[in-house]
């Protein structure tokens, strides 16, 4: 991210260091203290100025409702309620809930796309690209949430010795399955791809599961043997887990929600304490990228 300094700040912004002054002593424009020095994020500076665009009667555009809608976390489930935001969920998988922050049904997506074109390591930055791709999101912006960790959800004690993908193929064990559209199914999809399967060659429970959580709870009532999500499910559902993936766990959402009070006192959060004591508490997360700023349109 760039830092300005405050004369660049001024003159990137066409105003007075005096006036500029005036706001950081109100807390009206983003910035930070280094070494007694202020300074001013490029990114930041941008959305604030943009949050604050004056539109003609005709083109209006109305306000979303104070919602977060696609994938579903419990972490973030939390830091919603203990935040103050105010903002609400909807968890349908990242792809609807990147349909429905196009339609401006939603204020940010909870999102975490895997590509079948994705780096070795999968730390590549598919999200970053399905917010490029997507319609009428010209204005978006790509906030951190976590790093998170995925792999497979297992009965306690682990009884089939299953300790990947290819021991799951081989002897043939029940998987249960996410719905399309969803981050899970989407690695899933890559890691078979590199093993060199499909879903076809799995064992699969038909019915699919909504939200990690009911995975787990497919796993845990025994109708499947295993299944894909986080380890913060499978710890929560009292199941073994053996580790597959870290990936990025991020919020996208237009400029203009961005300095909403709403979101503003989400995205403040992030920074806080509390969220990285509950990180722990939960496990399977890396709070560090929390709040950077990832991709702007």
């Amino acid at each position: 991210m760039e830092f300005l300094t405050t004369s660049e700040a001024a003159d990137y912004l066409r105003l007075g260091e005096r006036k500029l002054y005036e706001l950081v002593t109100t807390g009206a424009i983003p910035c930070t203290k280094v070494t007694g020095k202020w300074l001013f994020p490029r990114h930041e500076l941008d959305l604030w100025v943009l949050s604050g665009l004056a539109r003609p009667a005709g083109m209006l555009i109305a306000e979303p409702p104070p919602v977060v809608g696609g994938s579903q976390d419990e972490l973030l489930d939390w830091s919603l309620r203990e935040s103050g935001s105010g903002l609400g969920s909807m968890s349908e998988g990242s792809v609807r809930g990147l349909e429905r922050l196009q339609r401006n049904e939603v204020m940010a997506a909870a999102i975490h796309f895997h590509g079948l074109d994705a780096s070795d390591d999968l730390t590549g930055d598919a999200s970053v690209e399905a917010l490029r791709a997507a319609p009428d999101l010209h204005d978006a912006v790509l906030v951190a949430f976590v790093r998170r960790e995925q792999g497979l959800v297992l009965p306690q004690g682990n009884p089939k010795h299953l300790h990947g993908l290819t021991d799951v193929l081989a002897l043939g064990a029940r998987m249960a399955m996410r719905q399309q559209g969803t981050g899970a199914q989407m690695l899933l999809d890559v890691l078979l791809k590199r093993a060199g399967a499909t879903t076809r060659d799995l064992r699969r429970v038909e019915t699919p599961a909504l939200t990690g959580p009911d995975l787990a709870e497919l796993v845990r009532a025994g109708q499947a043997d295993c299944g894909i999500a986080t380890r913060a499910a499978a710890r929560s559902a009292g199941l073994d887990f053996v580790p597959l993936v870290w990936e990025n766990f991020d919020l996208a959402m237009r400029q203009r929600s961005y300095f909403r009070p709403a979101m503003q006192a989400l995205i403040g959060f992030l920074n806080e304490r509390r969220l990285r004591q509950r990180a722990e508490e939960l496990t399977g997360y890396d709070p560090s990228p929390a709040g950077q700023i990832r991709f702007a349109a």
